[in-house]
This record gives structure tokens, C-alpha cells and sequence, in this order.
């Protein structure tokens, strides 16, 4: 689905990746291992198109991307990418069920379809009854599913997760890759995740390590 070929950055005289080359099938869960300064973040903004590389090539399904106008980026980011982070950025003055519509929203879509959608996201990750809750009065593991679902609502082909298991605790951790891989088997999703947490990355398909920018 995903293939990186050659794709290099550098920040000011600091080079980020190096001639980084992978392929991401669909319905991988895959995990990104390495330090702090590693350039797993980087990675992932540059598959997410937050980011563009200083040279090299992305194919999705067979098309380049890398090198999209304004306009051409938009449609492919809100329609094909969902992020997850690390520490949530759910909007606090938005209840649970309006934080997870947001992405839709700006897309433009129907509020009542959004709102449905919405709905079935959160029965499917059983945080229906938070609904109408605010962020301050949800748990870190809520407020997870929450950006979870929001990370979903435009149904996209690959979730990027930077740091997911950060606020969480071992066990929390281990429910939280349950939960990606039940998504995985309803949804047919894909996940490539930034993650310190070994012991979930020994849960996923495959892991890669980045090591000074490079895979090794």
C-alpha cells in the first residue's frame, strides 16, 4: 500500500533519515522502535504528509505522492491518513461524541451521517456512555479511545501513531494493541506506530528499528 524509496531529511545541518526505503502492506500493524532523536516522529509526519522529505519518492497504491499541490494534499490527508498522539489533543471546550465528528466536519460532511458514524465508532470501542463527557472528565485510556475513533472517522487507509502507549500504563497498553487488531480484523486497518514500549511492539506483525535515521 505504502513504499518509501530513498527518502531522506535533514533539520539545519542535522540529518534526520537516511535513504530510508519500506513497504507497508494493507492491514499491517506495524511498529517503529528507536531512541528519542531517532527520527521515528519524522517518519511518520513524512508518510502522514505532515512533513516532506528533502529527496526521495512515496507510491501510495501505486501512485506518487510525493509531490502533491496545496489543494491535492488536503484531500489526501483528511481522506486517507488518521493520526494518533501521544497526548491526545482532544479539544477541551467539545464533549467526547463532537471531538471525534471534528475531522469530519472539516471535511465537510454531513453532520447527522458524521454523527452516526460517530456513534458506531464508539460502541465499537465502548465509550458510548462518555458521549456527552468533556476531556477533563475522562481518563487518559477514555480520552485514547476518543482520539482513537476520531483518528477513524473519515474512514481512512492507515492510522499513524506517534507514542500512543505513552500515558499508559503496561496494561493499558497491551488493551490498547487488543483494540488496534480488533480494528484491524473489522475495519481491514493499518497501523504503523512510533512506539518505546517493547513489550508492545513484540504484539505487532513486524518491527522496524530506527537507528541515527536509518533502519537497521
Amino acid at each position: 500500500m505504502i513504499e518509501l524509496k530513498n527518502i531522506n531529511k535533514s533539520f539545519k545541518d542535522e540529518k534526520v533519515l537516511k535513504n530510508i526505503n519500506l513497504k507497508v502492506n494493507k492491514s499491517e500493524i506495524i511498529a517503529i522502535e528507536g531512541k528519542s532523536g531517532a527520527g521515528k516522529t519524522t517518519l511518520l509526519k513524512i508518510i502522514g504528509k505532515l512533513e516532506e522529505p528533502d529527496s526521495g519518492i512515496i507510491n501510495f497504491n501505486k501512485q506518487n505522492i510525493t509531490s502533491l499541490n496545496n489543494t491535492e494534499l488536503q484531500i489526501f490527508r483528511s481522506n486517507t491518513i488518521g493520526f494518533i498522539f501521544q497526548f491526545h489533543y482532544l479539544l477541551p471546550e467539545f464533549n467526547a461524541l463532537e471531538n471525534i465528528c471534528m475531522p469530519a466536519y472539516i471535511n465537510k460532511k454531513q453532520t447527522k451521517e458524521t454523527f452516526q458514524k460517530a456513534l458506531k465508532l464508539m460502541r465499537l470501542l465502548n465509550i458510548e456512555s462518555k458521549k456527552n463527557s468533556f476531556p477533563e472528565h475522562m481518563s487518559g485510556g477514555e480520552k485514547q479511545r476518543v482520539a482513537i475513533a476520531r483518528s477513524l472517522i473519515n474512514n481512512p487507509d492507515i492510522i499513524l501513531a506517534d507514542e500512543p502507549t505513552g500515558n499508559l500504563d503496561s496494561i493499558q497498553s497491551i488493551e490498547l494493541y487488543n483494540l488496534f487488531n480488533s480494528l484491524r480484523k473489522k475495519l481491514n486497518q493499518t497501523f504503523l506506530i512510533a512506539t518505546h514500549d517493547k513489550e508492545l511492539s513484540k504484539l505487532t506483525d513486524r518491527k522496524l528499528y530506527l537507528k541515527d535515521g536509518e533502519i537497521i
